[in-house]
């Protein structure tokens, strides 16, 4: 009986893995994944695509990282409530997200007469695509910190402060560096997130090539125009995913690795 149940698992398994690995396989069946490379569309919205996802990201890594912190380790009243909200574009439709930016930073929006004081035009610019993806996928990477600070062990910034070390310096020296695994993985894990939004992006930055078109907007220009071309960015848009998932894979072994480098040396060092 033990035996039936995983033969049944097993074909279970292999039904799964077939279901989600035919799509991939029949993307690159059909096209040469070298193809991808070749377009003007392709290397135009990988480049955008680069570029909008690494400042979006590095901008919420410098403002999350702080943030992520305090709510991990300060009981602050209505924490759970800010956590909520902070969280709450994690479950907003796309489509939603794109309109509220729109309704907060377009010409007509809330803050759009300030804007244009300052001579900016932010809805469908670069700058557009930028707050989408930080709006989408800001939040997952502040979700991950808040969790990598909060299996910190608080014995160690409890020492640093004991020691004489301030907050900004507990938080440089000891916290971030004990959470960088997790902090590592959220980012990487924000940065896939971002790399394939679509709907916020293109309702409050639109798909101009060069532009605001990234990789997904690429793959929707092109279904009618080359469904050929449309299937080569997608192979270069699964390039890019699994480049990102290994990366996150990654992350917490060589953290480890280095955790256990760094405390041999010490001990090392310390050794009579």
């Amino acid at each position: 009986m033990r035996h039936v149940f995983w033969v049944v698992a097993a074909v279970f398994l292999a039904a799964v893995l077939a279901f989600l690995m035919l799509p991939v396989a029949a993307i690159f069946l059909n096209v040469p994944p070298t193809e991808a490379y070749t377009s003007t569309v392709a290397t135009d919205a990988l480049w955008v695509t680069v570029k909008t996802s690494a400042i979006a990201n590095l901008a919420f890594l410098v403002v999350g990282t702080p943030a992520a912190y305090v709510l991990a380790t300060t009981r602050i009243p209505g924490r759970a409530l800010l956590v909520t909200l902070c969280e709450l574009p994690l479950v907003m439709p796309p489509a939603v997200a794109g309109i509220g930016l729109l309704a907060a930073f377009g010409r007509v929006g809330l803050l759009g007469e300030q804007i244009e004081a300052l001579g900016l035009t932010i809805a469908f610019s670069e700058a557009a695509v930028v707050l989408a993806v930080a709006f989408v996928a800001g939040p997952l990477y502040l979700r991950g910190a808040v969790a990598a600070f909060a299996a910190v062990d608080r014995d160690c910034t409890e020492a640093a402060r004991t020691l004489g070390a301030g907050p900004a310096r507990v938080f440089a020296r000891v916290a971030v560096p004990m959470a960088a695994g997790g902090l590592g993985t959220a980012w990487a894990t924000a940065f896939a997130r971002g790399v394939g939004e679509f709907g916020a992006t293109i309702i409050f930055a639109g798909s101009l090539q060069g532009i605001t078109q990234t990789l997904p907007l690429a793959v929707y220009s092109q279904l009618d125009a080359d469904f050929d071309q449309a299937l080569a960015i997608g192979a270069l848009l699964i390039l890019f995913a699994a480049a990102i998932l290994i990366t996150v894979r990654l992350i917490p072994a060589c953290h480890r690795y280095f955790t256990r480098t760094s405390a041999s040396r010490a001990a090392t060092s310390t050794s009579p």
